[in-house]
């Protein structure tokens, strides 16, 4: 794994402290960072998501979804160096692939644009890739996340539909349909992405697991939206994510037999034989 994290001391030789990055008074990275922010009629929401990222990303991606307002002139005012990328077709899933796609960090971090998310999380995020993780999922329901934008009937649904993707995936999540994340840029290799719309975060979830990622959970809190409404309808978005993850057949008999009969486990059979 392309990382390194390390305690930032003085006195340490100028060339090898050239290599790192500090993101803490305590830690400094080398893996530059990427952060994908889909965005379509946000120019009001901007100011709040970019106040908060931290000064020590590589760089964020804007993905563009033809805005008919200032967003591509707003972003480019509060981040100078943003890379602007126009969106080929519609929704939240095509927005991010495309976004994915344009990313030269090593790390890839997901950020909604409507101010619900607190770009200081990004650290927490970050060390947990560094410190071993392939896949950092945000989570409103682990303990210390917390959420101030969902109904009842939401939350019953996130959760039914949660339950549904454990069940059936070996998985252990908390919470399903949530859009910040985080991951390595090699996880890409090991999955798929076909699905244009809200259901991706689903999409990504399962099949991060399918492919025997580790993941690791991070509370996170969601704040509401700042300006304007959401394009999210429970309802229908909620039949294609359930239609997702009926689609998606279940590989946890095949992660078993791999285990089971993985060369570390074989050798050990023959130590003990």
């Amino acid at each position: 794994m392309s990382s390194v994290l390390r305690s930032a001391s003085t006195g340490q030789d100028l060339s090898t402290a050239a290599k790192y990055r500090p993101v803490s008074t305590h830690l400094a990275i080398a893996p530059p960072v990427s952060v994908v922010i889909p965005a379509m009629n946000e120019a009001e929401n901007l100011p709040y998501v970019f106040k908060t990222l931290p000064d020590w990303i590589h760089e964020v991606v804007l993905v563009d979804g033809n805005s008919t307002d200032d967003t591509v002139e707003v972003a480019r005012g509060l981040w100078p160096e943003v890379r602007v990328v126009k969106q080929r077709g519609k929704g939240k899933g095509d927005a991010l692939i495309t976004g994915f796609e344009a990313c030269t960090g090593d790390i890839i971090v997901m950020v909604d644009a409507d101010g619900s998310a607190d770009g200081n999380e990004i650290l927490r995020y970050v060390s947990a890739l560094l410190s071993g993780a392939d896949f950092a999922k945000g989570s409103r329901f682990a303990n210390g996340g917390g959420t101030d934008d969902m109904t009842f009937i939401r939350k019953l649904g996130n959760w039914a539909l949660c339950t549904i993707v454990n069940r059936k995936f070996g998985a252990r999540y908390t919470d399903l349909c949530y859009g910040y994340n985080a991951f390595w840029r090699h996880c890409l290799d090991k999955i798929d992405l076909d699905c244009t719309g809200f259901e991706i975060e689903t999409l990504i979830n399962i099949r991060v697991v399918k492919a025997g990622l580790k993941v690791q959970e991070i509370p996170s809190h969601e704040y509401l939206r700042i300006h304007g409404t959401s394009n999210l309808r429970a309802v229908r978005d909620g039949l294609r994510v359930l239609k997702v993850i009926l689609g998606e057949r279940s590989n946890r008999r095949e992660l078993r037999r791999q285990a089971h009969h993985s060369p570390m486990l074989d050798s050990v059979r023959g130590e003990v034989s």
